[in-house]
Parts: C-alpha cells; sequence; structure tokens
C-alpha cells in the first residue's frame, strides 16, 4: 500500500451486505491497517463498550459460509476457528480511536468515503427508479400505443441497474 491510499475498487470489493447493513469483516479491516486479526480483534475486545450491536456484530456460522462460498479471496475463512466479526461504517470509524494509529486514521477516512459513495449511488439509483416509474405511468396513461416500448425500455432499465448494483455494491448474505 503505497502511501497509505487503498483504491475506491479494492475498498468496495471489501464491503458486503449482510443482515441489510453494509459491513466489512474484520479480517479484510486488520489487512488494511497493516496489522493481525487476532491484534484488531483484541482491541476491540478490551474496548467493547465502544462497539454496540449496531457497531459490530460475530457472523454466525450460515452467513461465513455464504461469505466463502461466495468470495474467493475469503476461503481461508471456511477453516477459522471462530467466526469473522462484521463491522458497520459505524464501527469501521470507532476502530480508529481504538487502534489509534496514522494508518488506521489514514485507513478509516477512506473507507468511511467509500460507504459515503456507496449510499449516494444507493440513492442515486433509488431517484432513477421513481423517475422511471413516473415516466412509465405518463407513456401509459398518454401513449396507448407504446406500452410495448415503454415495458422494452423499463425492462433494459432494469437490468442496467441490476448490473450496477451487482459490480458496484457486491452481493447480499442473508
Amino acid at each position: 500500500m503505497k502511501n497509505n491510499l487503498v483504491s475506491f475498487d479494492v475498498l468496495q470489493e471489501k464491503i458486503f451486505t449482510i443482515r441489510n447493513k453494509r459491513i466489512m469483516i474484520d479480517r479484510d479491516l486488520a489487512e488494511l491497517y497493516g496489522i493481525e486479526t487476532k491484534k484488531l480483534n483484541q482491541a476491540v475486545k478490551r474496548n467493547l463498550s465502544r462497539f454496540p450491536d449496531d457497531f459490530m456484530f460475530q457472523l454466525t456460522d450460515e452467513e461465513q459460509k455464504e461469505l466463502v462460498t461466495n468470495c474467493d479471496r475469503l476461503k481461508r475463512l471456511k477453516f477459522s476457528t471462530s467466526n469473522a466479526y462484521a463491522f458497520t461504517e459505524h464501527g469501521v470509524t470507532m476502530l480508529s480511536s481504538v487502534l489509534n494509529s496514522k494508518q488506521a486514521i489514514e485507513i478509516n477516512v477512506q473507507v468511511v468515503r467509500a460507504f459515503i459513495q456507496l449510499r449516494q449511488f444507493a440513492l442515486e439509483n433509488k431517484d432513477l427508479a421513481k423517475r422511471v416509474a413516473e415516466l412509465e405511468h405518463y407513456f401509459i396513461q398518454h401513449c396507448k400505443d407504446y406500452k410495448t416500448d415503454i415495458e422494452d425500455i423499463r425492462e433494459a432499465i432494469d437490468l442496467l441497474m441490476d448490473r450496477t448494483k451487482s459490480t458496484k455494491i457486491g452481493f447480499k448474505v442473508e
């Protein structure tokens, strides 16, 4: 990691959606901070009061299995003796105060910016979907002859939005 800078694409690959929350797992964060996962988790355990359930939680066996199944780079989790910890955006922010190193602070700023960009992306897609629905409603009401064209356009936009979501945000683990 040159100058402790990590590209948005690299960070984005490390953000997952689990329990309807965007999270990063302890192993990925430790790698970014340049420390062992064990040390990161020890620092967290010494400061558990700073990490309520909406900041951090431990993956269930099913969630961890799903991560391993869907993400080749996490195959080593399959043989882990304990399940990974998941940190929400707020949990990642809290890590900078617990780890208190220059690298941790710099990386946290980048990670928080990545979470913000993903949230903005989701909001923009939501707005686009609303506008398409409004357009569709207008055309259906006023242009009965063009109904199949509108349905084709709607289907194409839905496909584009789905494709963008899957490459931009990652996958969802339930």
